[in-house]
């Protein structure tokens, strides 16, 4: 059994693994993520934004995709965003009830 600390430690170092892995795999549109896994890294963006608001820590949506994409968003679509799909859109709008509720995010 592990302390609380520990297992922080742990989730932590997780999520800045996933992080990384997502800022290399700019190959990948959050759309497709979204369509197949229901989240993406501007679903991460909001977790990360609703977890500082909840330790009172000032921060706004374009910090907290900063954090995330390691650039600004108008950047990252700059370089890698593609355009979607009719075919991805429509999938997105079927997927949406699986989609992730990101609580303590109004956007």
């Amino acid at each position: 059994m592990m302390d609380l600390k520990t297992q922080t430690e742990i989730e932590a170092a997780a999520f800045r693994g996933l992080v990384e892995h997502l800022r290399n795999r700019t190959d990948v549109q959050n759309i497709d993520l979204m369509n197949l896994a229901g989240f993406c890294r501007n679903c991460l963006s909001k977790w990360y934004l609703a977890s500082a608001k909840e330790h009172n820590i000032d921060m706004d949506y374009a910090a907290a995709q900063q954090a995330i994409y390691g650039m600004s968003i108008d950047e990252w679509k700059d370089k890698y965003q593609t355009k979607a799909s009719a075919e991805q859109m429509n999938e997105f709008e079927a997927t949406k009830p699986l989609h992730a509720v990101i609580s303590g995010h109004n956007s």
